[in-house]
């Protein structure tokens, strides 16, 4: 039997490096799986997911000119159909940005656009400044005051 790719084969973990675990396969031949395709979870340190000797199951990807074959452990699992996120309960909130409740009159604005909200922070954003400039210049004595010695 010949490898093809796209193939799920069972091997052997032969050896387990920093950046993968080389698995050896039917009729002798030896592919790496990078640590990448080991789990669909984040792979910090690939001890925790393969030791040498391992019987695993892996997903030939690619057999490159020179023979190198490219394995894919997590490719060889089916992946499980997601569960649907149970639905969340409606609450009505009135004091959510966007809305100006008074009472008497139920007066409800939009959300701000981009452009609102862009032109108003800038405007907020001068005020700042020109508050602090204020705060400073009186400190080091006004506009470009020296002092005399």
């Amino acid at each position: 039997m010949s490898l093809e790719i796209g193939a799920i084969v069972e091997g052997e973990v032969s050896g387990v490096t920093n950046f993968g675990a080389f698995v050896q396969l039917p009729e002798g031949k030896v592919g790496l799986v990078h640590i990448s395709e080991v789990s669909n979870a984040y792979v910090k340190d690939i001890q925790d997911f393969v030791k040498k000797n391992d019987k695993v199951k892996v997903k030939v990807l690619a057999i490159d000119e020179k023979g190198k074959i490219a394995l894919s452990m997590k490719q060889a699992v089916p992946v499980a159909p997601a569960q649907p996120k149970p639905a969340r309960p409606f609450v009505e909130n009135r004091e959510r940005r966007g809305f100006t409740h008074q009472q008497g009159n139920a007066k409800a604005t939009l959300p701000l656009s981009f452009e609102d909200k862009l032109s108003k922070f800038l405007k907020d954003s001068d005020d700042r400044m020109l508050d602090l400039r204020r705060n400073t210049e009186s400190k080091r004595g006004g506009r470009g005051a020296r002092r005399e010695k």
